[in-house]
């Protein structure tokens, strides 16, 4: 857990998307700016139903500007290849009440776990790049 300085955070000032392609795989990538558990809930849901064709819906989230809540998820992909790297991205930009989600598409060749977890970090890192980054007041 970090400390807040001075009582500010870092986060996004909307939401961003980005496309990634690996290998024929399409990967969406989307970051919201989040303020609780509900919200989050409501945006996964809803990009699962406007993808619901889609392979994988894999996401992470920080709420809290002490990054005290967090979640990651790999939705069916192998353990710590989609989650954890979306979640890194997150970390390595310091943001808070921030949710990133990439839906995949499965383009018919297998990436391996090594090939899923830089796929991954790549479309939450230009998803992120693609964002407005500002400071908000606890």
């Amino acid at each position: 857990m970090q400390t807040v300085k001075n009582n500010i955070f870092r986060t996004i000032f909307a939401p961003s998307e980005a496309v990634f392609k690996e290998k024929r795989s399409k990967f969406f990538a989307f970051a919201f700016p989040v303020e609780n558990e509900a919200e989050i809930k409501e945006k996964i849901a809803f990009l699962k139903k406007k993808y619901h064709d889609a392979s994988h819906h894999c996401y992470a989230y920080i709420l809290g500007a002490d990054k005290s809540a967090y979640r990651m998820n790999d939705d069916g992909e192998p353990p710590g290849t989609a989650g954890r790297p979306i979640y890194g991205q997150l970390l390595s930009k310091n943001l808070s009440n921030v949710l990133v989600v990439v839906v995949r598409y499965f383009g018919g060749v297998k990436l391996g776990t090594g090939g899923l977890r830089v796929a991954y970090k790549l479309a939450a890192k230009e998803v992120l790049e693609n964002a407005l980054i500002v400071e908000k007041n606890v």
